[in-house]
């Protein structure tokens, strides 16, 4: 979650809001938000129901759920997933900005 805050505002910038989800409980959660002063949106999801209706994988072998980014548009579509095989496994920003780049030339056409 580090990297996402450092860049941040480049991904406001590109109109972009990120939303991360946790196998936290909500007290757990709003606890670590508040101590790390984290400034996107987070959202408990203890009992996996939003990650199942996006295919994240828990993988019990190394230690539970795989990082999973997803971009969806202002419709509600899907436009790229990324599924980690390992929590190392996480698109660098400035591929995840170059690709926000590109959707928002697609909008703009």
């Amino acid at each position: 979650m580090a990297q996402l805050r450092r860049d941040y505002e480049q991904f406001k910038q590109r109109g972009a809001e990120i939303l991360v989800l946790g196998p936290e409980n909500a007290k757990a959660f709003a606890e670590y938000w508040q101590k790390n002063h984290l400034p996107f949106i987070g959202l408990p999801d203890p009992k996996g129901s939003v990650l199942k209706l996006y295919g994240q994988e828990v993988n019990l072998f190394k230690l539970g759920r795989m990082p999973a980014q997803v971009m969806v548009d202002k419709q509600g579509i899907a436009r790229y997933v990324h599924y980690g095989h390992s929590m190392a496994d996480i698109p660098a920003n400035e591929e995840l900005l170059a690709l926000l780049d590109q959707l928002n030339q697609t909008a703009e056409s």
